[in-house]
This record gives structure tokens, C-alpha cells and sequence, in this order.
């Protein structure tokens, strides 16, 4: 059985002690996973923050600019930082390190086999929505022969 040296971090901790950590998790690993899912978390927040400034100044009471940037900037840094924390908790952290290693084995298609899967799947929409359309044409007439509808 294996001993935890005294100070390290476990990767089994919870999130909210995470929250107060500033190291980071396998620095090297699963780098561009991890920065586009910080990003991603951090435009969210962004935008949270933006509607929430927007809401102060009109609905919610409408506060002068200087009155409505404290609560909305607050909510933004709390938010980057939480993002920038969960990409480094080391439950989550080595999901994303997984995720990076199967994305690396995944066969991409090449421009051309992409343009001609894509081709297939919208003529093949195309086609089965005009089945539709006759279907439903066929339907009302039906219907309206018989005097269900009028």
C-alpha cells in the first residue's frame, strides 16, 4: 500500500477544497482539452456577467455604470477562476487528459471524403423531406375527401 507524501494533492479531493489550490494539475497533459474547456466555461461566465450588467442598469432598478460594475465584475472573476480551478481538479483534469489521448486516435476524414459524407446527408434530407411533403399531400386529400377535414 502506498502512503500520500504530506502536502501533496490526491486525486481524489473534492472541488471546493480545490477551489483554494493554485497549483497545477499535470501541467504537461491534456493541454489544448483543457484550455478550450477553460475558455468555453469562461465565455459562459462572460456572458452571465454581461446580461447580468445589463439587467442592473435597465430592469434592475437602473443603476448608473459605476453603481452596476462591482456585482457583475465579481461574478466574472469568480467565474474565470472557478474555470480555470476545474480544469485543474484532478478528478476532471484527468477525464480531459483521457479525452486529448482518445481525440488522438480518432481517424479524421480528409477535406474530400468529408465534402462527399456531407453531400450524402443532405440530399438524403432533402429527399426524405419531400417523401414528407408527398405523404402529408396524400393525407389531406384523403382527409378532405372523406370530410374529416375541410
Amino acid at each position: 500500500m502506498s502512503r500520500e507524501v504530506a502536502g501533496s494533492t490526491s486525486s481524489g479531493g473534492g472541488l471546493l477544497s480545490e477551489l483554494a489550490q493554485t497549483h497545477v494539475y499535470k501541467r504537461t497533459q491534456g493541454r489544448l482539452v483543457r484550455q478550450i474547456t477553460a475558455l468555453v466555461i469562461g465565455a459562459i461566465v462572460a456572458f452571465a456577467g454581461w446580461r447580468l450588467y445589463a439587467w442592473m442598469r435597465s430592469g434592475g432598478g437602473g443603476l448608473l455604470d459605476w453603481r452596476a460594475m462591482p456585482l457583475p465584475a465579481l461574478v466574472l472573476a469568480a467565474g474565470w477562476w472557478f474555470a480555470y480551478r476545474l480544469v485543474n481538479w484532478p478528478r476532471f483534469a484527468d477525464f480531459l487528459i483521457a479525452v486529448e489521448g482518445e481525440l488522438a486516435k480518432v481517424s479524421w476524414p480528409s477535406r474530400t471524403e468529408l465534402v462527399r459524407a456531407s453531400m450524402v446527408v443532405i440530399f438524403t434530407m432533402f429527399f426524405l423531406a419531400l417523401m414528407l411533403f408527398g405523404f402529408d399531400l396524400v393525407w389531406r386529400f384523403i382527409f378532405e375527401t372523406l370530410g374529416v377535414i375541410q
